[in-house]
């Protein structure tokens, strides 16, 4: 089987002369990928160049790529260690914040600084309705709220899709096919 590397081009230390590395780009896009989890942006970041939609198409590629999954597979990992972040921690700050954000935060006034009151005599208060419906999202995420799976599926999906379906799917984006 012929080598995949470039005749002269380094080897990592003790790897495999039949394991394929990543080239130092490839890295770069592991590291910005990392900061944000937008591969196009990462993939312009590490000094890809890229006209038209061609850094979408070719991020996407680099996402599918097993040393780099691996790359960042590993990164992830290492930083939720460090952090003592996990999925459980952002789901239990996710409640936590959509609770307050549901509390009574200030009362309605009216001109003259009285509270306003619904039909029922109910005091009215103001609260945080973006800041609730945004963690409230993050928390059926996470667990598995039907009203949500569909956008987690097409989201993810690029990533395990052929070339062919994910050029299929760019041209069905930008109303081609």
């Amino acid at each position: 089987q012929p080598s995949l590397r470039k005749p002269g081009a380094p080897l990592r230390h003790g790897a495999d002369p039949e394991e394929k590395s990543m080239t130092p780009k490839q890295q770069r896009f592991v590291e910005e990928y990392l900061v944000d989890l937008n591969a196009t942006a990462a993939y312009r970041r590490a000094g890809y160049a890229a006209k038209g939609n061609a850094a979408e198409v070719n991020a996407a590629r680099l996402l599918r790529n097993a040393q780099v999954q691996a790359a960042i597979s590993a990164a992830q990992t290492k930083r939720s260690e460090e952090t003592r972040i996990d999925a459980a921690y952002v789901l239990r700050q996710a409640v936590k914040l959509h609770e307050r954000c549901m509390q009574e935060i200030s009362p309605v006034t009216d001109r003259k600084g009285q509270q306003v009151h619904d039909e029922h005599g109910s005091p009215l208060f103001e609260f945080n309705a973006m800041g609730a419906s945004k963690a409230l999202e993050l928390v059926g995420k996470h667990v598995g709220v039907q009203a949500f799976k569909e956008q987690i599926d097409h989201r993810h999906s690029f990533a395990e899709m052929t070339d062919e379906e994910l050029d299929a799917a760019i041209a069905r984006r930008l109303g081609q096919a």
